[in-house]
């Protein structure tokens, strides 16, 4: 009889929900493994260990290593992983979703295959950043006309507050260094924006791919999904940042901490599930999944695990 060696694989009530975890933890020059059911995060300081189940994202930076079994551990646990290059995000990673039904992903592939469906979440997405104005009638064009107006006037007024200069967003997705202090500081703040997209969408089981605004990149909804929040947090952070630290070397890494301090503090991670819920529709998110189904055009889920060519013999005799 052979015997198990180590922790067993966490039931899915075991993990923390998404709205209760951390937003994400950044790590570099580091050797990651699995002690039971954290991930041991070893450096020239020591060693601490990191409960795999509190934490939505692992952005990892340049000098880090991952054993085989700590990314076993991450994808049994729900999060999400973001390997940030010297010059910018390199890959995201996402292990099996906690929820396990198709439900929020089935719905998300509806209302994106349809154009009126798919309009009225994008306007749902614009009504969310226009308050108290009426888009239900604009077209795509006059939306994206609106709104990139007001991103031009929300980089002004950070810019005259925080007394920072702006003229563009330039950014050398080759030359991370050769950016500005606020050009570099901001593709930082978006990073951690993206990557809590990401993990939330991918945690409730949606799919990054099938965005309303963007198209044709695996990341699209992510973007779609991000851009909500930009004005409330990466922006002002990151103007924030380049008025106190300017060119400080380590201006990436100082925005990424008011970041994550600002997801904390907003509760950002719940405000993201519930906006998802609110876009895609109520379904069930703590529905759990015990079988698969099969699909029949006529006679709707049947059970899997049958031998139907039995049961057809049978009825036939």
């Amino acid at each position: 009889m052979s015997k198990n060696i180590g922790a067993k694989k966490p039931e899915r009530s075991e993990l923390g929900r998404v709205r209760d975890r951390l937003t994400f933890l950044y790590l570099e020059h580091a050797k990651l493994n699995r002690q039971d059911s954290a991930i041991s995060v070893i450096d020239n300081r020591g060693t601490v260990y990191v409960p795999a189940a509190v934490v939505s994202v692992l952005m990892l930076g340049p000098g880090v290593d991952v054993t085989h079994r700590a990314m076993e551990l991450i994808g049994t646990s729900g999060m999400g992983v973001v390997w940030v290059g010297e010059y910018g995000v390199r890959q995201y990673a996402y292990g099996r979703p906690l929820n396990h039904a198709s439900t929020l992903l089935e719905a998300q592939a509806k209302l994106v295959c349809n154009s009126k469906t798919r309009i009225a979440v994008a306007r749902k997405m614009y009504q969310m950043r226009f308050k108290g104005e009426d888009v239900s009638n604009l077209s795509m064009q006059e939306l994206r006309g609106k709104e990139g107006a007001r991103v031009r006037r929300v980089y002004r007024e950070h810019s005259k507050q925080s007394k920072v200069d702006w003229s563009r967003r330039e950014y050398n997705p080759d030359d991370f260094n050769a950016g500005t202090p606020i050009n570099k500081a901001l593709t930082a703040a978006h990073q951690a924006l993206y990557g809590l997209s990401y993990s939330v969408i991918s945690a409730l089981g949606a799919s990054a791919g099938l965005g309303f605004v963007h198209t044709g990149h695996d990341l699209s909804f992510v973007y779609d999904f991000a851009d909500l929040y930009k004005a409330k947090y990466s922006i002002p952070i990151a103007f924030k940042m380049t008025a106190k630290f300017g060119d400080d070397k380590n201006i990436a890494s100082k925005t990424r901490l008011a970041m994550r301090d600002a997801f904390k503090d907003g509760n950002l991670l719940s405000q993201m599930v519930v906006d998802l819920k609110y876009l895609l529709g109520e379904v069930n998110l703590e529905k759990d999944v015990d079988s698969l189904s099969l699909w029949d055009d006529k006679l709707g889920l049947q059970k899997m695990g049958v031998q139907y060519h039995e049961v057809e013999e049978d009825e036939s005799v």
